[in-house]
């Protein structure tokens, strides 16, 4: 099993990997689809079902739908392009696809919320057609946004799909298997990682990869520390990061706080970043953009708090994070509308107690530990956002992941890596769990907190 570090994190948009990052691939992937055709279509037609139809307009999914088919991608977004370009749109009803020629969308009426029952091979569904000039379907295709910017269309959900590209030197998949390579080879996880980055790419291409990720997370969570107002979406939360940060550096001056105050700085680096996501700024998955804090959160700590942290060693972490969210995504999910919130908050701390782990000098076995911890105390956790937005309460979420995530690496690296329960155990369980959970838990917004708000 391969999944790249550069899947599992991934450079996006706010406010959801899934919902927003998802379907917006997806329409890529469909006027690619219909480029390839031998008849021209003269319009096009999208229905979103399941979760990103209760939802979507809170997750930005329309918004998205739009955008995509008029050729925006998620990597190379503009948001002051894309105002303009959705203001065009509504007001003409037709889109230019690169290829394709000026095509009839009207999102009035072809944009359609689907409220019924989901569709059957995954919650979050969405169906985009292509119509010939009297307006019926001439070509269709059903896509699947799976978490973490994942796409699949219903034959790739439906098959095996077959591995890509030539084998890599260290096929794990299980911790199990990841902990024999380690043991044989002599190698770190992160090295094993790395090497088979190598075997697909040049080792130029992905220093400057991971380079390029951590510079995105930093620069999130500097504009979320330096930026307040209220976020959009009608709850009127406030944003907190910069006045907490104030705070804190007030009284770090003036030798003021409790110990423990280290919790808080934890936390507002991980609030700044889901700050940012959730007014649809630019972050990175790590694994999900609901869960984009907790990584970035933890390398911030260390880098800032920890006086043997060495920038240079920001790849290492990541790729051991990225291993562990690989064995999350290939035996589980990472997506909140398949397996609740222990999939995205609770695999992303999983992945930054890894990588905290390595980075402070812990063996394979010990990095192994701090992922279990770290995901056996998020097992159960709901998706329940309030009005369907990214904010309550995913945005403190994110916050009290990056803490247990610093715990569960300090309480691995106090022992000696031999634990009672192994990772795969926990990730099945989070796996069943997940597929028992109701679905008024899992990014409906129809259970939980989501329904248990206050009536003024």
């Amino acid at each position: 099993m391969y999944l790249s570090v550069f899947e599992i994190f991934k450079v996006g948009i706010g406010p959801s990997s899934s919902h927003t990052m998802g379907p917006m691939v997806a329409t890529a992937r469909f006027l690619e689809h219909l480029r390839g055709l031998s008849f021209k279509v003269a319009g096009l037609r999208a229905s979103l079902h399941g979760s990103l139809a209760f939802t979507g307009v809170g997750h930005a999914s329309d918004r998205a739908v739009i955008l995509g088919l008029a050729g925006f991608t998620p990597e190379t977004y503009d948001a002051a392009r894309a105002e303009a370009m959705l203001a065009q749109i509504k007001a003409d009803g037709h889109v230019e696809a690169e290829g394709l020629g000026r095509l009839r969308f009207d999102p009035e009426g072809d944009l359609i919320f689907d409220y019924g029952l989901p569709l059957p091979g995954h919650a979050n569904g969405l169906r985009l057609m292509g119509l010939d000039a009297q307006g019926d379907v001439i070509a269709q295709e059903t896509y699947y946004s799976v978490g973490g910017g994942f796409v699949v269309t219903e034959a790739e959900l439906d098959r095996k799909s077959a591995p890509s590209g030539p084998p890599v030197p260290y096929p794990f998949e299980s911790a199990a298997e990841m902990l024999a390579m380690a043991r044989e080879s002599g190698l770190s996880i992160a090295a094993m990682k790395r090497a088979n980055e190598v075997s697909r790419m040049g080792p130029g291409t992905l220093d400057q990869g991971l380079a390029r990720l951590w510079t995105v997370m930093r620069d999130c969570i500097d504009r979320g520390l330096d930026t307040d107002g209220t976020l959009p979406g009608g709850l009127n939360v406030r944003r907190r990061a910069k006045g907490i940060r104030a705070a804190l550096e007030a009284e770090r001056g003036m030798n003021l706080g409790p110990p423990h105050t280290i919790n808080d700085w934890i936390s507002v680096y991980a609030m700044a970043v889901n700050e940012e996501n959730a007014a649809g700024g630019q972050v990175v998955t790590a694994p999900t953009n609901g869960a984009a804090g907790v990584v970035p959160a933890t390398i911030r700590y260390w880098l800032d708090h920890v006086p043997s942290a060495a920038p240079s060693r920001v790849g290492e972490f990541l790729l051991t994070a990225a291993a562990i969210g690989g064995l999350v995504k290939h035996n589980a999910s990472i997506s909140g509308a398949e397996c609740g919130c222990q999939a995205e908050v609770g695999a992303a701390s999983a992945m930054a107690a890894a990588g905290l782990a390595a980075v402070l000098g812990g063996t394979p076995e010990q990095i192994e530990n701090a992922a279990e911890i770290a995901l056996e105390h998020h097992l159960g956790m709901t998706c329940d956002p309030v009005k369907g937005l990214v904010q309550v309460p995913c945005i403190e979420r994110n916050g009290l992941g990056a803490i247990k995530a610093v715990s569960a690496a300090s309480l691995a690296l106090r022992g000696d890596g031999t634990h009672f329960m192994p990772l795969d155990n926990c990730i099945e369980a989070m796996r069943q769990t997940g597929a028992d959970m109701s679905e008024k838990y899992k990014e409906t917004a129809l259970g939980g907190l989501a329904v248990n708000v206050p009536n003024c």
